[in-house]
């Protein structure tokens, strides 16, 4: 292959995808901003991020074709930066992947209205997996986990918009532009699914809320022969006053589970702190000083 057919495969592809992808792209304009949102279901409803709608209530998306239609939001959740829009009118739903299964060096293409150019296209690749991206609205902060690194360019508006692979799947919801070169979009897996179906409810994700921070960390050899588990999650602080510190839980244990389910990082934790668990005893089992040490916690409601 030489490189003219090189480059012929590569915009084959680009091309492919942004034919795809592009007719489920739509620019939305607020009274206050304006950003890009993508059909992912065939009732007409859209996600797009939480700081694109701000306080907002309504507006205008204009789809590929000129089409435009009125929107309300549904519900808006900054701690994820994610919201759900409902349309009078919308193409069918874009296909949805799973960023869980992206490696790095992998094709994708974003798609969105930056500057308001509706339907603009940029490629690029997979530039880093497993970045953090800290959020916080007045009270509350977090940090979402697992953010994907893109150096497809983005530019202001095309918040809100696709990241898709070369199938044609979207695989991200772009949310950042760091610097330049750099763009980062929130993936689209199991946690995000479940993000964007109770926003569909409920119109807010209520999160439980346990006060620690941590980093992952490897097990000594002993304990990961015995529970064929190979790290945890360090604590390295833990909140005064806090469900964790109510529970005796210390700077330096080592979490291995938490509800039983075994916590390698951070992400592993935040999954399970949704509504169900708020006020219900979780048992969580450390290692601390060479012993595994069990104690239940009980979350609080994350007040936003």
């Amino acid at each position: 292959m030489d490189d003219t057919d090189a480059l012929d495969a590569y915009s084959r592809a680009v091309s492919t995808v942004a034919a795809e992808v592009t007719p489920h792209v739509a620019s939305v304009r607020l009274s206050r901003g304006s950003g890009s949102a993508v059909v992912f279901a065939d009732d007409g409803h859209l996600v797009t991020n939480a700081h694109v709608v701000g306080d907002g209530s309504h507006g205008t998306a204009t789809y590929a074709d000129g089409t435009e239609a009125r929107f309300t939001v549904v519900g808006a959740d900054p701690l994820s930066d994610l919201a759900v829009l409902r349309a009078s009118e919308a193409p069918p739903a874009a296909r949805l992947g799973d960023a869980d299964k992206l490696v790095v060096g992998q094709l994708v293409v974003a798609i969105g209205s930056p500057l308001g150019l509706a339907g603009s296209v940029t490629a690029g690749v997979v530039s880093a997996l497993g970045r953090s991206l800290p959020v916080r609205t007045r009270s509350a902060g977090r940090v979402i986990e697992n953010v994907i690194q893109t150096d497809a360019a983005l530019n202001p508006g095309n918040s809100g918009g696709a990241l898709a692979d070369s199938a044609g799947r979207v695989v991200g919801v772009n949310t950042a532009v760091a610097g330049f070169g750099l763009g980062l979009a929130v993936p689209v897996n199991e946690t995000t699914r479940r993000i964007i179906d109770t926003l569909l409810v409920e119109g807010r994700v209520r999160r439980a809320y346990l006060g620690l921070v941590g980093v992952p960390a490897p097990l000594p050899d002993e304990v990961a022969e015995h529970t064929g588990q190979r790290a945890g999650l360090r604590i390295a602080e833990v909140v005064r006053g806090g469900p964790a510190e109510r529970a005796g839980l210390r700077p330096g244990d080592l979490v291995l589970t938490v509800g039983r389910s075994r916590i390698t990082d951070a992400q592993d934790i935040q999954r399970q702190l949704f509504a169900e668990v708020i006020g219900t005893r979780l048992a969580i089992t450390v290692l601390r000083n060479g012993a595994m040490v069990d104690v239940f916690a009980t979350p609080s409601e994350l007040v936003s």
